[in-house]
């Protein structure tokens, strides 16, 4: 088995040297493996960085700024491992982070992504556990580890993982076709998620495995937020109404009186009741359709 790592650079140069640092030292001896750097117009020296102390990984230059999805989707056009990791260029590892996202890859009878813990290198908090759609439908990070964490080490099914780090097949990165370049530096590991979970492919984080990341670092990070959400909505309504049910649910149980249909709300929040109750479908929808036409307005 051989292993692909992906990371796209865009300035933060000293960032971008403290990763690929601690990648080399945590991976594991004897692991085959590649690691493709690909520069998206970086104006800071990183360049010549690249040029003078990267010549023993595959350095790919593009000439004109690609984003975050065209720059992976050309990395993995080049990659020969079996499977891909994507990395952020702001993460810290130590070692043991790669060994529990293989290990529940191959657990899985089908994987999708599997992402890992992600915590604030600031701060040292947790900043990733999977990723949610909450009461507005909107992809969010989940910040809690599941209580059994410590006793059962493992996995916890999630709708999407962060493309921060997130390891996949080459062959069902290559089925899925790669990021969607439409995204523009935002949502698009969702989409990708999402495309993995239609294909009938299991996404997990792996509880085990943790690396500190510098959140957010990359300029210009949350400039196509709306844009990149009203695609990912457009495209994945229906799907999203569905995961954004119990997200739905609990905000109206913790901020409604109560009301004599509470209960069939609580068993449905509390996993008793496998299907939403018509309130909370009707309650999600109408968030979506509120999302949707105020887009409407911002964009025409």
């Amino acid at each position: 088995m051989k292993l692909s790592c992906i990371i796209p650079l865009f300035n933060c140069l000293a960032h971008t040297q403290a990763c690929l640092r601690s990648l080399v030292e945590s991976l594991p001896r004897g692991l085959a493996h590649e690691i493709i750097l690909v520069d998206d117009g970086s104006t800071d020296g990183t360049r010549d960085w690249l040029g003078r102390d990267c010549r023993h990984h595959r350095v790919i230059l593009n000439d004109t700024n690609l984003g975050y999805a065209g720059a992976n989707n050309r990395g993995a056009a080049v990659a020969t491992g079996d499977l891909i990791v994507l990395l952020n260029n702001d993460l810290i590892f130590s070692p043991g982070w790669l060994e529990p996202m293989l290990n529940v890859y191959r657990r899985l009878p089908q994987p999708g992504l599997i992402g890992n813990v992600q915590r604030n290198a600031a701060s040292g908090l947790i900043d990733h556990t999977g990723i949610f759609f909450d009461h507005k439908g909107k992809p969010a990070h989940d910040t809690g580890l599941p209580l059994h964490t410590a006793i059962y080490p493992g996995h916890r099914p999630v709708p999407a993982v962060t493309g921060a780090c997130a390891l996949l097949s080459n062959a069902l990165w290559r089925q899925l076709g790669g990021f969607d370049e439409g995204y523009r530096n935002g949502g698009e590991d969702v989409d990708l998620c999402l495309r993995a979970r239609a294909a009938g492919r299991s996404n997990a984080v792996a509880l085990r495995s943790t690396v500190l990341h510098h959140v957010s670092a990359s300029p210009g990070r949350r400039r196509h937020d709306e844009e990149n959400s009203r695609r990912l909505t457009l495209r994945w309504q229906k799907e999203i109404a569905a995961l954004a049910a119990p997200a739905w649910c609990q905000h109206h149980l913790e901020t409604t009186a109560a009301h004599p249909r509470s209960l069939a709300l609580l068993a449905y929040w509390l996993g008793w009741r496998p299907e939403p109750p018509a309130l909370v479908r009707q309650g999600v929808e109408q968030a979506l359709t509120d999302e949707i036409t105020r887009w409407k307005k911002m964009f025409g």
